[in-house]
């Protein structure tokens, strides 16, 4: 019988990314010190990072296989159906690990209680060593969180836990044909944001404040999505009339009119789909979901 396996996903640290850029402790002092900042406040967050990261190893039962995963590693590491994930970090490292994942627990750990809004990561590091067998076990809580994916009419596909982003790559006008709820617009504008319940805390609140404050947002479980196009522009040939609304099980469909448009999740721009003239993409809720553990 293979042994349940615990995988660490992490980042690697302010302090470890400013010593590969800078090469020294000196320079890297030099640096902060030009920029109003302090190496001190830098190597304390690290320290304390490290003592998480510690805690959480020190958790894993001896018996058990044991992976560590840097989050520019997460795109070769290659996770089982039986991984128990621990994401030691801030809230915005779960959604990077969540496209990768079927299913499989996540333990969200907080290193820095204070400094994130810790909705994704809700754990102290002292609270690993009961998760873990827990989880596994499935005797815990768990949050089966709503993503979003967006499909093309070529066969690309990609996956986001908080929002899926269609736009120009440059961040000028985006030109297309929005189809949404039976109704259909010409748009020109910043570009359209599909969220779930779980982005609905972040990037998709803020907008909503401004552009929708009536909009009832989704829940992070619930099976509905929330959309705005950014500043939709009206024109001789372009509309400005739908500008938000949810999707409780449809979904959202563009035909690109630009040369060239993108769509990424999460705000990780660098892996994105590219989109092309004429080309048809929708958006709606993907079968899977993020376990996340609660308690």
């Amino acid at each position: 019988m293979v042994a349940p396996r615990a995988v660490v996903v992490h980042r690697a640290s302010e302090l470890t990314e400013l010593l590969a850029r800078h090469g020294t402790r000196g320079q890297v002092t030099f640096f902060l010190e030009q920029r109003g900042q302090s190496l001190h406040d830098v190597e304390a967050r690290h320290e304390r990072t490290s003592a998480a990261l510690a805690t959480v190893a020190a958790s894993i039962p001896a018996d058990w296989r044991h992976a560590t995963v840097e989050r520019a590693e997460l795109p070769r590491f290659a996770f089982e159906p039986a991984d128990v994930v621990i994401v030691v970090g801030q809230d915005g490292l779960v959604a990077n690990v969540a496209k990768y994942l079927d299913a499989q627990p996540v333990i969200g750990i907080d290193p820095l209680p204070g400094q994130s809004a810790g909705i994704l990561v809700p754990h102290a590091p002292a609270d690993a060593a009961g998760l873990i067998v827990r989880a596994q076990q499935g005797t815990t809580s768990f949050c089966e969180r709503t993503m979003v994916e967006v499909r093309s009419d070529d066969g690309q596909t990609l996956t986001a836990l908080n929002e899926i982003m269609i736009g120009q790559p440059g961040h000028q006008s985006a030109r297309y044909l929005l189809e949404v709820s039976g109704r259909t617009e010409r748009q020109s504008s910043s570009g359209i944001i599909v969220g779930t319940g779980t982005g609905a805390t972040g990037w998709c609140r803020s907008i909503a404040r401004i552009q929708a404050p009536e909009l009832p947002l989704p829940g992070p479980t619930e099976r509905a999505l929330a959309w705005f196009a950014r500043e939709p522009w009206p024109s001789p040939s372009t509309g400005a009339e739908l500008i938000a609304g949810r999707l409780d099980g449809g979904e959202l469909a563009l035909r690109v009119e630009s040369d060239t448009l993108v769509a990424f999740g999460d705000g990780i721009e660098s892996d994105r789909l590219s989109l092309g003239w004429g080309q048809r993409v929708t958006v709606g809720m993907s079968e899977r979901m993020l376990r996340t553990v609660s308690a």
